[in-house]
Order: C-alpha cells, then sequence, then structure tokens
C-alpha cells in the first residue's frame, strides 16, 4: 500500500523560503524553531499538549515522491535545486518539547526543533496544524472532564467537523480524559474505546416503539443503552424496564430540560426497581452545562460540538518561531539569538529551557522559562522538557496512555482555582530568567490581542 505523504500539507512559501536560502548560502545554517503561543486563549487558565503523537507520524511521513516533486515542478513553485533536495527529504535534526498531555501557558517552549534552516523550516505548518487543532479540543476537554464529578464523557463529535478532523479531535479529547468515542475510525488507528447504540431514526423505522426496543434488546442485549425521547420519556423508560425485567443498560436523554428530565427518569427508574440501571445525557453540552448537571442523578455525558469546535477557542493561538540560528554553514559556527522586535509580537531569541517551580505542598506555582541556562532547581521543582528526536531518529516513547496519565498528573499539581470554568488569568505566572538567572522581561504577560502571523 502506498505510504501516505505528509509533505504538501504545508504552505508555498515555506519553500520559496528554502529555495531563496539555497541561492543565498545560508540554506544549511543551523537554526532553531520554537512552537509556543503568547497567550491563551481569552480567560483560559491553562493550556493542554496534544499532538505529538501525530506530530510525530506527520514527520516520519513527511517525503516528497515523484507526484509531489512533479506538482511542484509543473506549477513553477519550485526549481531544480530545491526539487533534487526534497527527494531526498529526511529529517536529521533534534527536536525536544513538553510531553503530550502536559499543561502549558503563555511563553511555554511546548516544541522546539533543531536542523539546518531547510529542514526545520518546511516542518512549519503541518505541526501547527496539528497542533493548534489537538491542543484547543483537549483543552475543552479537559474543561469538560474537570467537571464531570467522576462521571464518563463521551466524545461524539464525528458529524460536527470534517472527517479526518474528527478523528483527530477523538485522540485530543481522549488524552484529555474522556472515556470513549463514537468514531470507529479513531478506535481502529488509536486503539480509543468506541461506543454506540441507536439513533432516533431507528425508533422511528419500526411500527412501534417496543417494536423498535425489542430488535435492539435482541441484537445488543439487555446491557444496551435505550434512547427514550423520541415519544413520551416516562412510557419508554417504563417499556424498556418491563422488556428486560428491570436489568436494562442505561437510558439515554437527549432533549428538553435534561436536570429536570434526569431527576424524574431516576426516580421513575428506582421506583420500578432498575436501580442499577445509568442515566446518560446528550444535547449540545458543553463544560457549563456539565458543571449545572454534577448534582443530578446523570452516570455520563455525550459530548459533540461544542468539544470538536474548542469550546469557543478552536485553536490556540500557536506560532512557530526562529530565536536562533548559526552564524556561519560550518558545523561549529557559534549561535546567534533572533527575535521579532514588532509591537505585540515579539519574541524572546535563544534557546530556552523550562522548569515548574512547586511548592513544599507540591503544588505548582510558578512556569519558570530560563533563556540559554536552564533555571536552578530548588530539589523538588520539575523539568518539563523531555528529548523527542535525536539526530533525527525518534527517541520519544512515550504512548497515548502515558498522555492521559501525564494530563492527569500536571492538571492535580496546579492550583484548585484552574479547574474553574470562569474566565480568569492564567493559573500559573510565566517567569522569565535571563542566562545569569536574574528575571527579565516577559513579552507574553498581558500582552495586547493581535492577529497572528
Amino acid at each position: 500500500m502506498k505510504r501516505m505523504t505528509t509533505a504538501l500539507l504545508t504552505d508555498h512559501y515555506e519553500l520559496t523560503m528554502v529555495q531563496a536560502a539555497m541561492k543565498a548560502g545560508t540554506a544549511q545554517r543551523r537554526s532553531l524553531f520554537d512552537l509556543f503561543t503568547r497567550r491563551l486563549p481569552e480567560g483560559r487558565r491553562y493550556g493542554v499538549v496534544a499532538g505529538l503523537g501525530r506530530a510525530i507520524e506527520a514527520i516520519d511521513n513527511f517525503r516528497f515522491g515523484d507526484e509531489e516533486i512533479a506538482f511542484l515542478l509543473t506549477n513553477d513553485i519550485i526549481h531544480d535545486e530545491l526539487a533534487e533536495y526534497l527527494a531526498n527529504y529526511r529529517f536529521t535534526g533534534d527536536i525536544w518539547g513538553y510531553p503530550e498531555g502536559e499543561v502549558y501557558f503563555p511563553g511555554s517552549p511546548v516544541l522546539s526543533v533543531e536542523g539546518t534552516f531547510a529542514e526545520a523550516c518546511i516542518l512549519e505548518t503541518v505541526l501547527l496544524s496539528i497542533y493548534n487543532h489537538d491542543s484547543a479540543i483537549a483543552a475543552a476537554a479537559s474543561r469538560m472532564t474537570a467537571m464531570d464529578g467522576g462521571r464518563s464523557c463521551v466524545e461524539m463529535g464525528a458529524r460536527r467537523t470534517q472527517e479526518r478532523s474528527a478523528v483527530a479531535a477523538a485522540r485530543a479529547a481522549y488524552v484529555a480524559g474522556f472515556t470513549s468515542t463514537s468514531n470507529l475510525e479513531a478506535g481502529r488507528t488509536y486503539g480509543i474505546p468506541t461506543i454506540g447504540t441507536a439513533a432516533h431514526s431507528f425508533t422511528l423505522l419500526h411500527d412501534t416503539e417496543e417494536d423498535a426496543f425489542r430488535a435492539q434488546i435482541a441484537a445488543l442485549g439487555e446491557n444496551t443503552t435505550l434512547l427514550v425521547d423520541t415519544y413520551d420519556v416516562e412510557a419508554a423508560i417504563r417499556l424498556g424496564v418491563e422488556l428486560t425485567d428491570g436489568r436494562l443498560g442505561a437510558i439515554r436523554l437527549a432533549s428538553g430540560d435534561l436536570a429536570i428530565m434526569a431527576r424524574q427518569a431516576r426516580d421513575l427508574l428506582d421506583d420500578l426497581g432498575a436501580t442499577s440501571t445509568k442515566i446518560m445525557v446528550t444535547s449540545d453540552l458543553d463544560e457549563w452545562q456539565i458543571a449545572l448537571l454534577q448534582g443530578s442523578p446523570v452516570d455520563g455525558y455525550g459530548v459533540g460540538t461544542s468539544l470538536v469546535t474548542g469550546s469557543g477557542h478552536p485553536t490556540c493561538g500557536f506560532v512557530y518561531k526562529l530565536v536562533a540560528r548559526a552564524e556561519s554553514e560550518e558545523p561549529d559556527a557559534p549561535w546567534v539569538p533572533v527575535g521579532k522586535k514588532s509591537k505585540g509580537k515579539n519574541t524572546l531569541g535563544g534557546r530556552k529551557f523550562a522548569m515548574r517551580r512547586l511548592g513544599a505542598d507540591g503544588r505548582a506555582e510558578t512556569e519558570v522559562i530560563g533563556l540559554g541556562t536552564p533555571p536552578a532547581n530548588d530539589g523538588n521543582d520539575r523539568e518539563l522538557l523531555v528529548p523527542i528526536y535525536r539526530g533525527g531518529e525518534l527517541v520519544y516513547t512515550a504512548t497515548l496512555d502515558d498522555a492521559r496519565r501525564r494530563h492527569q498528573e500536571s492538571l492535580a499539581e496546579l492550583p484548585l482555582s484552574a479547574r474553574r470554568i470562569s474566565k480568569g488569568d492564567p493559573a500559573l505566572e510565566t517567569l522569565i530568567l535571563d542566562a545569569e538567572g536574574d528575571e527579565t522581561t516577559n513579552p507574553y504577560q498581558a500582552a495586547p490581542i493581535v492577529t497572528n502571523i
């Protein structure tokens, strides 16, 4: 089977930059790019790193085959010298960053890519598209699972987004604590548990609701979940309990005032002796509605539209910026920190080191970023960066389940205020230290909102 390439999931200008750099003799200069955000989405208290596993797949599949080269040449996007380079492209540099599932804050060096300018530059768009999408979904999912009261959250948003985005969204939601997905491709690709029973159309297909329920129970067993709000909720619940002799697995409510309906359904189920029958609710849920349902007798939530659109913030504002370069193409050429100076979009040059400063109680207090030198660790602080590629070879081995654990651990480490869903400032201040360990200006604090370029 032909390997799917990610090489053209990029922007035209990345290749024109490399082509111009080749002519200028600078394309092979060692360069360091950082992927980070200047600010969190308005009112959010933390971000969640998601997409690293998909980014690794994208880098490994970043190959320019004959078809891709022909397209670029035919459309006069590149010339022969660059075509020859791209035909043999393989990433040979180093990548390090925050592990998947980790929380981050403004200025956090979420990903750093070091290599020649040519090989690091052309990864910009594919890395940003993955991280901006997946981390936005994971941040929304984290807010929802923080409000679920220990109940299960199921990702059900495939019909509300692009078909491939749906698979990525299910993965990102799983990182942030969702227990399962309705999307079968996400189940096949990433091993995420899948869940699903029937829609209203199945009930409407049959002559009576009883015929529909009997057919579903015959096919899926008494532990199935019956959708009970097609016609009359009370009558449907009574019917489902009767058909299973009180052993019905669950009911699903998908309309109306869910808090009131769940309370009425629970009372009815208990009165009928179906005390083990669970209640699942769906219907355009978001983190605020889930929070409002905490006191209701609900056992699980199905979330779609709000989740796969980032609950109002479909991107994280990540940028990918050159922060250091070698003085020349010589192997031992010294590094020169570089950065933008434009107002509202300035960047910090040089290599970054990241550490989370913890208090005596183990709670996180500050996100500390060292410029050029690792910040001093007082003994219980946590280093945040992990190696991902060395010399072009993958060294990161964490699994999707590792990412889930990492998220829970990093979230538990934050102040309790981080779990509030009301608008607020980032839960941790980002402290920038210079090479001598002294505090220096943080350009990402209270920065004005501008469009990213």
